[in-house]
């Protein structure tokens, strides 16, 4: 009988990540070949920031749009979905956090056609996934896209972004390490489909991290280098295995659970390193590496230092398994009150 496996793996074509880059924006679309009109997706404040800039590099050659975008909403993909249609749109350069870049994504995605991403922050590992991070009906949903067919990150501006950030999304990569057991938990028990590489990617984005993390401090655009690096590798792993298996398990599902019962409190990647205390701890893992490495770092390891009560922290570990069906070191009937309570006390989580 032949072979008859197939698969689609879709990477960025060029990245680039450096001081002052955001000028050679527009050599990077004539380099991957981008032609006809452009759309920039920016925020309010991502516009002076940096949005404004790109404009003005691109508008020499080609004919650019903008639309300003706020909440990551299916609302606002819908709208720019719209617009793009509407105004004949060739490809998209989002330049934003991680609601801009989600929205441009999923939206550019719908439309069929690539996108760049120009990050402004470095909050989560959604500059170069394939996945985008959308709320709908008060819910945070991860929906299917495409990764973009180039970044380009400009250390000096993400610097700029407050520091939170850049530990949040330091502590989302650093989440992998627990997302990566339970991938292999699930394949173990439930025969899921499993990637070595991708989880030997998504790992070693994360210790890439763990490993650096004396150096990850504010005011250092060294910091700004190591973390996005390691942000593209672990959106990478996600490409590789079609799924965002590699960087989301117990740990997010219980962020997604947070984000029901205490919303707007924390970042997702803050939430996610607690998360990965906690997961890790149930796995049998290194859980105090993980901590230590988040307080190197700056990244809340507490409930409060999350600005999360004890009682809200319990609540997510209990209902987190009802999140998605995707099992996890939860099981598939999740944790007791009791278990959540001797996790959160043997961790020092609250």
């Amino acid at each position: 009988m032949p072979f008859s496996k197939s698969k689609l793996m879709e990477f960025p074509r060029d990245v680039i990540v450096g001081h002052g880059v955001i000028k050679d924006i527009g050599k990077l679309c004539e380099r991957i070949n981008m032609e006809g009109k452009v759309a920039v997706v920016d925020g309010p404040v991502t516009k002076k920031l940096a949005g404004d800039a790109v404009i003005n590099a691109l508008k020499h050659d080609y004919d650019v749009d903008e639309i300003i975008v706020k909440n990551a909403t299916m609302n606002e993909v819908r709208r720019v979905l719209r617009w793009v249609k509407k105004n004949d749109i060739n490809f998209v350069v989002a330049v934003g956090g991680g609601s801009v870049i989600d929205i441009a994504k999923l939206a550019s995605y719908k439309a069929k056609i690539s996108f760049i991403s120009v990050p402004t922050a470095a909050s989560h590992d959604g500059i170069a996934s394939p996945r985008a991070s959308i709320k709908q009906k008060g819910n945070s949903l991860s929906k299917e896209a495409r990764s973009p067919i180039a970044i380009l990150a400009d250390t000096e501006i993400i610097s700029k972004a407050p520091y939170r950030m850049l530990a949040s999304g330091c502590a989302d990569v650093i989440s992998n390490l627990t997302a990566i057991l339970d991938w292999e938990l699930a394949a173990r028990l439930k025969g899921e489909y499993y990637s070595s590489f991708a989880s030997s990617l998504a790992k070693t984005s994360a210790e890439l991290l763990i490993e650096n993390a004396k150096f990850i401090k504010p005011g250092i655009e060294e910091a700004i280098w190591i973390a996005v690096k390691s942000m593209i590798v672990s959106g990478v792993a996600m490409s590789v295995a079609n799924s965002s298996r590699p960087a989301s398990g117990a740990e997010h599902m219980f962020s997604h659970a947070l984000d029901r019962i205490a919303p707007g409190k924390a970042l997702h990647g803050e939430q996610c390193g607690i998360g990965a205390i906690m997961m890790m701890y149930l796995h049998g893992g290194d859980w105090e590496a993980i901590r230590d490495a988040l307080r190197e770092i700056g990244a809340p390891t507490t409930a409060k230092e999350l600005g999360i009560s004890k009682k809200d922290i319990i609540k997510a570990l209990t209902m987190a398994h009802t999140v998605r069906k995707r099992y996890t070191i939860l099981g598939t009937d999740g944790i007791s009150k009791e278990a959540a309570e001797r996790l959160v006390k043997f961790t020092g989580v609250a």
